[in-house]
């Protein structure tokens, strides 16, 4: 699908696909505009077809024609922007995936707190002139690095958040596990609910809700007997990975919550190695990879590479 930013506005090039449409059904059912959102843009006149403000529900495009919507608006910033070195995997006019370090929270989680990846990215916004507050899209653990995905307006946000709840965005991930995995490949389904005796653990649970990992082993190491494992996400549970290796006897080097040993230098051995999706807008898909930092002494970048070879990614 053919479209460009034009200042506040994006304009889209009606594809084919969408002749004969009303303008109601392609926010509605193509874009799952929010009701809020879809409130404003019908408020504000801030959607056109052929210069012209339609009518939502008679209105009908053909192929060619030129709709535009106001997704642009500036917006005012919401959170302290601090200073931070952000790591830019993949940007466009709509999102932005940055490789979060360890060692730091994804959001704030009280109202003091200013030293989270979103108040990295907000500077980053603001000495970029992108008017907008940055919305993640799903968060990492403090001390899991790699990819994560930020949603630049109001929509995007909307639209990628549907996607990942359709499973739509896939998140690869490396991690060192004690042990030697048996199978090889397999698939970890067990429900994630909170442990009453921890205020964060996390614990298999009957009583909990449906989760799914799927592991591969890349391969095994007798020093220090632990086994570099490819993961793949159906679900999207607090702390989830870690739940299930640690459940099935292979906790991850250096998580101690859930009962895994290993250097002070870092606390858990887990990366979002790669991120991919389909272009809300575009419908292209994307590929991140998310490279280790220079000093990780966990990974390295021809594994992360790696994971684009794998038949199974």
């Amino acid at each position: 699908m053919k479209t460009k930013r034009m200042g506040d506005w994006l304009e889209v090039i009606i594809p084919d696909q969408w002749d004969g449409f009303t303008v109601e059904k392609i926010l509605k059912k193509e874009w799952n505009v929010p009701r809020k959102l879809m409130h404003s843009f019908r408020s504000n006149k801030e959607v056109t077809l052929n210069n012209e403000s339609p009518h939502w529900k008679t209105a009908k495009v053909k192929s060619g024609d030129i709709l535009r919507v106001r997704l642009f608006r500036p917006q005012p910033l919401e959170v302290t922007p601090t200073y931070m070195d952000i790591d830019v995997i993949y940007e466009d006019d709509h999102m932005l995936v940055v490789n979060k370090p360890a060692g730091v929270f994804t959001h704030p989680n009280t109202p003091h707190e200013h030293d989270t990846l979103v108040n990295g990215v907000a500077f980053y916004f603001q000495m970029n002139g992108i008017e907008s507050t940055p919305k993640y899209v799903h968060r990492l653990d403090r001390d899991t690095s790699g990819a994560i995905l930020f949603a630049k307006h109001d929509l995007a946000i909307a639209m990628l958040g549907k996607e990942l709840q359709k499973r739509k965005i896939k998140r690869t991930y490396l991690a060192w596990a004690h042990g030697k995995l048996k199978p090889r490949r397999g698939k970890i389904e067990q429900p994630i609910g909170k442990d009453r005796h921890h205020p964060v653990r996390r614990r298999v649970s009957q009583g909990g809700q449906h989760a799914e990992t799927h592991y591969e082993v890349l391969s095994y190491h007798s020093t220090p007997d632990a086994s570099l494992v490819k993961l793949q996400l159906q679900t999207g549970r607090t702390h989830q990975i870690r739940v299930h290796l640690s459940h099935i006897g292979h906790p991850l080097l250096g998580d101690e919550m859930y009962g895994g040993k290993g250097s002070i230098n870092y606390k858990q051995a887990l990366h979002a190695a790669k991120l991919t999706l389909i272009h809300p807008f575009t419908e292209k898909e994307i590929q991140c990879l998310a490279m280790p930092t220079k000093d990780s002494p966990l990974f390295t970048d021809e594994q992360v590479r790696s994971l684009d070879q794998s038949s199974s990614s």
